[in-house]
């Protein structure tokens, strides 16, 4: 394979999810968190990628049809937010409850982005180029906004559980792994599912699901611990 076509792959890939993470960190501009753990948390994500491969492929083994897409759903929320938890969310630097969010977010895009270089490198290197276009408005219309809004239930959810005991916080994260293993199964289930205006209706659920998040963004923003 042409190295050319690996290097615009993956910028194709990386460029958007990137700008995303901008947008998101403007939206705490008021208290921003450390440059380096952004870039650590995005690469955590792409890290993702390679781990949940192999858990992936045992699993297509084992199973098929619905139970496969909600399996690789559980895969891969579980896995961004276990590399997340003993690396970025333990960090001193992780103390407003707005951070999780942000740092959850910012490991989805980071999936996100090795995932989208990988889906573009197939249409790329047969020089068809409708189809890299193609690919590249789904990826970032869809499965990019997708794992933003999955992995952000995570996010929100410790946030929202940031100044209680430890027993209420991990029930709290428990939610929201459920929350988003089921808009992620729901997703590529539907999507799997639908053609033409279907697929279009799926993305509306996103960016209505987006919309929501943008809201619950500046709810938690607004927590204070009460002494």
């Amino acid at each position: 394979m042409d190295f050319s076509v690996v290097v615009y792959a993956a910028l194709g890939g990386i460029v958007p999810p990137i700008i995303w993470v901008w947008f998101w960190i403007k939206e705490d501009a008021k208290h921003p968190e450390p440059k380096q753990l952004i870039v650590a948390a995005f690469l955590i994500g792409m890290v993702s990628v390679a781990a949940v491969i192999p858990f992936e492929h045992l699993a297509s083994v084992f199973l098929s049809g619905t139970a496969m897409v909600i399996a690789w759903a559980a895969i891969e929320e579980v896995m961004k937010f276990a590399l997340a938890y003993f690396t970025v969310l333990s960090h001193k630097a992780d103390d407003e409850p707005i951070d999780p969010l942000i740092y959850m977010i910012t490991v989805a895009l980071g999936f996100a982005a090795a995932e989208n270089a990988l889906f573009l490198v197939s249409p790329m290197a047969n020089i068809d180029f409708i189809e890299t276009v193609i690919t590249g408005n789904f990826r970032f219309q869809g499965a990019t906004l997708l794992h933003v809004l999955a992995s952000s239930s995570v996010g929100l959810m410790m946030g929202l559980s940031f100044y209680k005991r430890k027993m209420v916080k991990f029930w709290y994260i428990i939610l929201g792994l459920v929350l988003a293993i089921i808009l992620h199964a729901a997703f590529n289930f539907f999507i799997l599912k639908s053609s033409g205006g279907g697929m279009l209706r799926v993305f509306a659920f996103v960016w209505v699901g987006l919309i929501l998040l943008l809201i619950a963004f500046e709810r938690v923003k607004k927590i204070r611990h009460q002494a």
